[in-house]
């Protein structure tokens, strides 16, 4: 089975057919951004993007990925290694403090800002819901999604 993760397939092995999407990510293809942390798929850490819609990678089986497009946080900066606005945005207002939750917080604001480019505080609120914080920066969050809408909005 090949996977296309980043614009890239990669092989996965007989072994490993049967694990969740997140186990192949980190375990085997070294992609370490998604977390696991409640394993249930509910607290967001783990979200990544299967054919463009954010996906809790810790309970889809790997073989349901098969044939699809993922992208993981370790995808989204640029050919010349510049960061995506909304990681360069995330720097900017200091969001992160323990760091855990965050690439899993950053491919959800990606979902919202494909789907609606000017999110207002409800829609944000509505969007992030499933991401837990346990820093409770979700201020800082905020900031970051709406600052990261405007310069990507002026870039289109």
């Amino acid at each position: 089975m090949k996977l296309k993760v980043n614009g890239v397939e990669r092989p996965v092995a007989a072994a490993w057919q049967n694990e969740s999407l997140l186990s192949v990510l980190r375990e085997q293809l070294g992609l370490t951004g998604a977390r696991l942390s409640c394993g249930i798929g509910q607290c967001g850490a783990c979200v990544v993007h299967v054919n463009g819609q954010p996906v809790a990678s810790c309970v889809l089986p790997v073989s349901e990925a098969a044939g699809t497009e993922i992208l993981t946080i370790e995808g989204l900066a640029r050919e010349d290694a510049s960061l995506h606005p909304l990681q360069q945005a995330w720097l900017d207002a200091a969001v992160p403090q323990c760091g855990y939750c965050q690439s899993g917080q950053i491919m959800q604001a990606l979902a919202l800002l494909q789907r609606i480019p000017d999110p207002d505080d409800a829609q944000i609120t509505q969007a992030m819901n499933g991401n837990l914080c346990r820093c409770g920066t979700y201020d800082r969050i905020r900031t970051s999604i709406k600052n990261a809408a405007l310069v990507m909005r002026e870039t289109r």
